[in-house]
């Protein structure tokens, strides 16, 4: 993460921390322009271009989205440009709490973890979350003597940025509700770095469109954010779990861009991720993140009906047909629904092709 992304981050959220951040001031003459902008040139996090008369820096992959203060959210201005002079910059002091567990912290919270001496900071508005377990947190968070604030190399979310960009998002889903962001799955990426961050560029690309493929199919084009069939909603609670229902009897039927449902997959997403999907199974459809990493945690971590997660499916070569057995088993495979299957397989190809990367072979299950 670059300087002027943490400066735009922790700007006012951390002056209750103690944190004096390092932020640009202007000079009497303005900053040199850097290169101008290119519709075509693809940016990653970092990056500096120039347009109408400021600099900017685009905080994760981009392409096609002229900056802008709106938008995704991926450009962040670095002030007017044109002349020499440059700017200058105030140091920093390092002046972190310790944290504390039940305590409130703020998006863009710094704490010390006092049992490994490391820096976190929130990313997340957040109930006190162990910061050494919870993805509502970016670790470690290294401050240096010398004044700057700036996390290691291993804090980093997908460095390259993610492999779909926001361009090609949108043509994936040009009828997507509004809830579905770009923004929103962008910021999951943090929660498991390893999805479509692993093996070569066209096996991180097929695993991005599996991904997006099956959404594609589960939420009729990134359409529903919540089930249709209201009917089902309370037969989603397994009163045979210890925790039982506490959001209520029909609180958690599917939500978001895999349809999470039952009360045992809130509780375990939940607390993978750090956050409490249990009592408040609503989150899913209000936050588009939470949503987007609720569908990346199942992608992830569960074998669902299948034999293997779907992310293991997509990078050890077992290819697309074995993330429908992860996802939907029996009810599709071995010939249980080969219409659906198709869906998933039209929508793969398609995706395939916009990235520009082959199939794979195994497309069926």
């Amino acid at each position: 993460m670059n300087k002027q992304k943490i400066a735009a981050l922790l700007t006012g959220a951390l002056a209750a921390t103690g944190l004096a951040v390092m932020v640009p001031s202007t000079s009497n003459a303005a900053a040199a322009c850097t290169t101008p902008y290119s519709a075509s040139q693809v940016y990653t996090g970092g990056m500096s271009a120039s347009y109408n008369g400021h600099n900017w820096n685009a905080k994760w992959w981009t392409q096609g989205e002229a900056p802008s203060t709106g938008g995704s959210g991926v450009w962040a201005d670095q002030g007017a440009c044109g002349g020499g002079g440059g700017t200058t910059t105030t140091p920093t002091t390092c002046n972190h709490p310790t944290w504390v567990a039940g305590t409130q912290y703020a998006t863009g919270s710094i704490v010390k973890y006092a049992p490994n001496g490391q820096y976190y900071i929130a990313t997340h508005d957040n109930p006190g979350y162990d910061p050494t377990i919870s993805t509502w947190f970016w670790s470690p968070y290294t401050c240096t003597g010398g004044g700057t604030t700036s996390p290691s190399p291993s804090s980093t979310v997908n460095p390259g940025g993610f492999v779909v960009s926001e361009a090609q998002f949108n043509q994936m889903f040009p009828n997507r509700n509004p809830f579905y962001t770009y923004s929103g799955l962008v910021a999951a990426l943090n929660a498991y770095p390893a999805f479509a961050g692993t093996g070569s560029d066209t096996v991180k690309k097929q695993e991005a469109a599996a991904f997006l493929a099956n959404i594609n199919h589960e939420t009729g084009g990134l359409v529903y954010v919540v089930e249709q069939n209201t009917a089902n909603y309370p037969h989603y609670c397994d009163t045979s779990q210890p925790y039982g229902c506490p959001a209520g009897q029909a609180a958690y039927y599917g939500r978001g861009p895999i349809q999470l449902s039952w009360n045992f997959n809130y509780k375990a997403a939940g607390d993978a991720l750090g956050i409490d999907l249990l009592n408040n199974p609503n989150l899913v459809q209000t936050d588009a993140a939470v949503a987007w990493k609720t569908g990346i945690w199942y992608w992830m971590t569960q074998n669902g009906p299948g034999t293997m997660t779907a992310h293991n499916a997509m990078v050890n070569g077992a290819g697309f047909g074995e993330t429908i057995r992860s996802i939907n088993g029996s009810i599709e495979c071995n010939g249980g629904n080969p219409a659906q299957v198709q869906s998933r397989i039209n929508a793969y190809t398609s995706f395939t092709s916009i990235l520009g990367v082959p199939t794979g072979n195994n497309l069926s299950c």
